[in-house]
């Protein structure tokens, strides 16, 4: 019966080449073979005569469970460098399962000393483990080998650049599959069901350490390098406003890049490098230091220049009275 529906097995398609139906005298007989957990449900007689009304199912009838046995991961005790210790459980859906004896297989091969449904072992990546009821161990579960950490990759493996493509793969192999979170920081990262997340123009904000992490909590990292050319670069000046004749001054450059910069220094209406290296000090400054500096900054990506900072250097009288100012305050 499906339901309270009358079902002919004979003729289900589900049944098709299943199904052996004998009926001797009084005694009839129905075999199913390569029993299914859909097989499960209420088996009646029916029989059915030539007269008005003549047809008669046997009730109660008998009802048969079919269990499709299960090995799951019940929880991760710890992971190694290339096992990892589990306990595994034998699933049934058979009510008295719990009240029979268990077969474990490792690799194929029987554990003649577990006899529960619970099994801690240490597992090696790729080890096949099943189980089967006491006395029918030709019936195994399907196989599975128990979760391990995760593994995090990036493609392309070489050098990254900011604004190609970047597929990051976060996954776990194990069977049954493990569900993982990829992590940004404390930002989640949709994954498609292969595990992967895909950059279609990675920036120099994409680069950071990367978490991929199990249900278990089980987790590791992957830092991606993303390569590009300086951003603007910023000068600042120390000290700043104006500068007296015979004093010094120190520019500095500042650029975010990757890799770092060099920084070279220009006067502007002048081609000639004036210096190299992030600071820039005049020591003695004079009237021809005067004018509109910038800085360089270059790396192997690209390179890009500051705007301008004009320096005004004040001399004669001016150069005198400053000075005199400055001792009186600071001697």
């Amino acid at each position: 019966m499906k339901g309270d529906e009358h079902v002919d097995v004979r003729t289900e398609a589900e049944f098709a080449g299943r199904v052996q139906y004998h009926c001797d005298n009084k005694d009839c007989t129905l075999r199913i073979t390569d029993l299914r957990e859909s097989d499960s449900a209420e088996y009646r007689f029916r029989f059915v005569t030539n007269q008005p009304g003549g047809k008669y199912s046997g009730s109660p009838g008998v009802t048969l469970s079919v269990t499709a046995l299960q090995v799951k991961v019940s929880r991760i005790i710890s992971v190694h460098q290339t096992q990892t210790e589990a306990e595994l459980k034998c699933e049934s859906s058979c009510s008295p399962a719990g009240r029979l004896s268990y077969v474990w297989f490792k690799n194929g091969q029987k554990n003649t000393t577990q006899q529960t449904s619970a099994y801690t072992d240490y597992f090696n990546p790729g080890d096949n483990i099943s189980c089967a009821f006491s006395g029918y161990e030709d019936y195994r579960s399907p196989s599975v080998y128990p979760s391990k950490l995760p593994s995090v990759s990036v493609s392309p493996s070489g050098e990254i650049v900011e604004h190609s493509s970047v597929t990051l793969t976060c996954r776990t192999h194990a069977d049954p599959a493990a569900n993982n979170t990829l992590y940004k920081g404390k930002q989640t990262l949709p994954l498609t069901p292969e595990g992967i997340y895909n950059f279609t123009s990675i920036s120099s904000e994409d680069r950071r350490i990367y978490e991929c992490k199990t249900e278990d909590q089980l987790s590791v990292s992957l830092f991606i390098d993303v390569q590009y050319a300086p951003k603007l670069p910023s000068v600042s000046v120390s000290p700043s406003g104006e500068l007296v004749e015979g004093s010094s001054v120190t520019l500095t450059c500042s650029s975010d890049a990757n890799p770092a910069a060099n920084y070279t220094w220009y006067k502007e209406n002048d081609n000639s490098a004036k210096a190299s290296g992030q600071n820039f000090i005049i020591t003695d400054v004079r009237p021809e230091h005067s004018g509109s500096y910038y800085c360089e900054a270059q790396n192997t990506r690209g390179r890009r220049s500051s705007t301008s900072h004009h320096l005004t250097v004040v001399t004669g009288a001016l150069s005198t009275f400053y000075k005199s100012v400055y001792c009186n305050l600071f001697h």
